[in-house]
């Protein structure tokens, strides 16, 4: 078979091979633009594995004659960025250097650092990539520096094409037709999670059973399902992809939107990830149903424990009932809206000082210093209320909590308003 591995065969040569990232790619978009003049500037691509990140570096460096040289942040040292740096301007690199700098987020300050005299005057031209935010990880010099260009999982219909090249590959190569039974290409290109490699890969295992266990090639889509039991989806406990799954899962409960927010729990549950649901059902229910339907807190507190009490798979059941339930019910951030406010009150410094008749009384000697002078205790009044000063001088008109439309607030409002009169 292969020596070299079909992903790498099929790699493409120029920028009309490329599949995906039509967004940055297709003829007059910015980044097809920038190639095609030639005129390259420091760039971090950002996006998950399997787009297109390291091709596009090997095409841009051809395009523009420059000579390339590739590094691993994971595997690289200072050293090695010094090698690259002593090589500017020799008889070998006279269109100029293109560097190639993989997994950037794995570069500490120092080593970014390095670089930034050299992509600056452009004797280097930088093209970084990472699978994590760049505005997080990479250094913000370095950032200033260079333009950066989202990668996007590739599209099912895009990867397709891409394994059809790949069969075509292995047919010049074996001299055989390979016959594909109806929607393994398909399946192939759904599991893999946008990453075109990934499925390419899977392509090729494939071939390596067949070619071992039949004397004729055809891939069945039973042998396509072995090979990938498991959903290739994208999920990293402490990357991006989790957290964008889980601000999609809240805010789509948020948004009163059932059927999107348990796909989303469905993606964290696939992950086998369950305390991350547990914990966001528990925000959601006091910071968007809040005061609209106090009771929520006490239904997902529940819920939540049977889940984390019966454990994967009948976790799934609960948690489903969580978010149906939360997604369907009333909104209210009347609740989080009221403390965020006060909390950025306190934090200016506002409010220092508490009303004596609100001071604590309960020691000897607290009478003479005229603590508590002037309390009225509510009990004592019909309705249990009487009109006092709670709030510091300073902020005796301030309002934090504000009623909002839903129906137990209004109830509650139309209640005191009528004993406040």
């Amino acid at each position: 078979m292969m020596s070299r591995p079909l992903a790498d065969l099929i790699r493409p040569e120029n920028l009309d091979e490329m599949v995906g990232q039509s967004h940055l790619l297709d003829k007059g978009a910015p980044l097809r633009r920038l190639i095609e003049s030639s005129n390259i500037p420091n760039m971090i691509f950002y996006g998950p594995s399997g787009t297109g990140k390291t091709t596009l570096a090997r095409i841009i460096a051809k395009m523009t004659d420059k000579t390339l040289y590739k590094m691993n942040a994971t595997t690289a040292s200072s050293n090695d960025i010094k090698d690259v740096i002593n090589k500017i301007g020799t008889l070998e690199n006279q269109k100029g250097i293109l560097l190639y700098l993989d997994e950037i987020q794995y570069f500490t300050k120092k080593q970014q650092q390095l670089l930034l005299e050299y992509i600056e005057n452009g004797d280097i031209t930088l093209i970084a990539s990472t699978t994590e935010n760049p505005y997080f990880y990479v250094y913000n010099a370095l950032i200033s520096r260079s333009t950066i260009f989202e990668f996007k999982p590739i599209r099912n219909e895009e990867i397709e094409k891409a394994l059809k090249r790949g069969i075509l590959l292995l047919e010049k190569q074996t001299n055989q037709k390979i016959d594909v039974e109806k929607g393994v290409l398909k399946y192939l290109s759904t599991i893999c999670g946008g990453d075109c490699r990934k499925a390419i890969n899977s392509l090729e295992i494939m071939m390596n059973i067949v070619n071992h266990y039949h004397q004729t090639y055809f891939f069945t889509m039973n042998e396509a399902k072995q090979i990938g039991q498991r959903s290739a989806m994208r999920y990293d406990k402490d990357g991006d992809e989790h957290y964008d799954i889980l601000s999609a899962f809240q805010k789509s409960i948020r948004g009163s939107d059932p059927d999107a927010g348990v796909f989303y729990l469905a993606k964290l549950i696939e992950a086998g990830d369950i305390i991350s649901p547990c914990r966001r059902l528990l925000v959601i229910a006091s910071e968007d149903i809040g005061l609209s339907y106090p009771q929520a807190s006490i239904i997902v507190k529940s819920l939540v424990d049977s889940a984390l009490q019966l454990g994967l798979p009948e976790a799934r059941i609960p948690l489903a009932e969580a978010v149906i339930f939360l997604a369907t019910c009333p909104k209210s951030n009347s609740a989080i809206n009221a403390i965020d406010k006060a909390l950025d009150v306190v934090k200016q410094g506002k409010g220092a000082k508490i009303p004596n008749n609100l001071l604590d009384t309960h020691y000897n000697g607290s009478q003479n210093l005229g603590h508590g002078e002037g309390y009225l205790y509510s009990h004592n009044y019909p309705h249990h209320y009487v009109k006092q000063q709670f709030l510091p001088d300073d902020l005796v008109n301030e309002t934090f909590y504000e009623y909002q439309d839903n129906k137990i607030e209004q109830n509650a409002k139309k209640y005191w308003d009528e004993i406040k009169k």
